[in-house]
């Protein structure tokens, strides 16, 4: 989680979804030092979370192409609660950045909820956010494919504590 905790790490797995591409690739689409955007590249590779997806020869020498393995299942690791945060953070900073940066007249959406609905309906808009999830980044293109469009989708869903710690639907 720690390693995702940075908002340029972020746009990088963002950028690897839809395509395989070299940390000199990486720098230029974010206006990034090579050395910058590879020792990025290292920290999420350390993390399982990008890997090598072969070698494309470049004037006499090779460069590594990596991937982003969204479509794994998450790890079933226990992070502490300095490095949820760290991560949570990070997201929040990076929504702030491409709010900032979406396009004037295009169609937005925000919404925020905090309210009580029953399990039914809970699972159904789990279910929901997981298919919107998966289908935004199973059709991920590489940047500036043409007849594409430059998108974003944050989603955070969770089941809120009750102020006791009891849950209410039993």
């Amino acid at each position: 989680m720690r390693a995702t905790a940075h908002p340029l790490r972020l746009q990088m797995l963002s950028l690897l979804t839809g395509v395989e591409m070299s940390a000199a690739e990486i720098a230029r689409e974010l206006g990034l030092t090579h050395a910058n955007a590879s020792y990025h590249l290292r920290v999420l590779a350390a993390a399982d979370l990008v890997v090598e997806a072969g070698e494309e020869r470049i004037r006499g020498g090779v460069a590594k192409k990596y991937r982003h393995l969204w479509d794994r299942a998450e790890p079933r690791v226990e992070y502490g609660p300095e490095d949820r945060d760290a991560y949570i953070r990070a997201i929040a900073d990076e929504l702030v950045r491409r709010f900032a940066a979406r396009g004037r007249g295009r169609r937005s959406m925000t919404t925020d909820a905090e309210m009580w609905v029953d399990p039914e309906t809970w699972n159904e808009v789990e279910t929901l956010v997981r298919r919107a999830s998966m289908l935004i980044h199973a059709e991920a293109k590489p940047p500036h494919t043409a007849g594409t469009i430059h998108v974003n989708l944050t989603a955070a869903a969770f089941e809120m504590g009750h102020p006791d710690g009891e849950r209410t639907d039993r």
